[in-house]
């Protein structure tokens, strides 16, 4: 993942900067909704994580792929 400014944030950063108030709803909800993503983000890496070590957790293959690809779509891993 890069230092790079999350693009939700850019643009609640242009919204705001455009003074209207709507936009300024929409901003909000831009900070809203990466401050959801990032949370979720971290409950999966922690998942991967303390469950890399339990080789018998019993979760389906098809389950690790699919926490793998919405890390990797939420940090902009994916190609």
């Amino acid at each position: 993942m890069t230092d790079k400014q999350p693009e939700a944030l850019r643009l609640a950063e242009h919204l705001e900067d455009q003074g209207y108030y709507l936009d300024s709803d929409a901003a909000a909800e831009l900070r809203r909704l990466h401050e959801v993503n990032a949370e979720l983000v971290e409950i999966f890496k922690r998942i991967r994580f303390e469950q890399g070590f339990a080789c018998e957790c019993g979760i389906e293959d098809s389950t690790w792929e699919s926490i793998e690809s919405a890390i990797a779509k939420a940090t902009g891993e994916q190609q």
